[in-house]
């Protein structure tokens, strides 16, 4: 069997960036991301919105390296960061008056390892 190598240019630049931050910063948060991401499509995690507000707390700052599905509501105020949201997800996220945004968008923003939690 021939394996091949991926053909999601911006899903490599990804990986590769959270690497190199993950040896910056000394932080195995961003290591776990980029692991979890080189899987496979079908093995990377698929989140539901019932799961993000069953197992988060209020103003927590998560990380879903996979794709956050709109199967339930959100009652809490958290601030989601993912590498791909549903339409219907965004939609609700948005209404929820909380916050999504892309990992990338989340590295950018300096924040502490510490306040993140990777879900899953």
């Amino acid at each position: 069997m021939i394996k091949r190598a991926k053909q999601n240019y911006p899903l490599q630049k990804l990986i590769m960036e959270l690497k190199k931050k993950s040896i910056d910063e000394k932080s195995a948060i961003w290591k776990r991301v980029a692991i979890d991401l080189e899987k496979p499509s079908r093995q990377r995690r698929i989140i539901n919105l019932s799961r993000i507000d069953a197992f988060c707390k209020d103003n927590e700052t998560i990380i879903v390296p996979g794709k956050v599905l709109a199967d339930g509501d959100l009652n809490k105020k958290v601030n989601i960061a993912a590498f791909s949201f549903s339409k219907s997800a965004k939609d609700k996220i948005l209404q929820s008056k909380c916050s999504l945004m892309t990992i990338e968008e989340l590295m950018k923003k300096g924040m502490k390892s510490s306040e993140l939690r990777i879900i899953g």
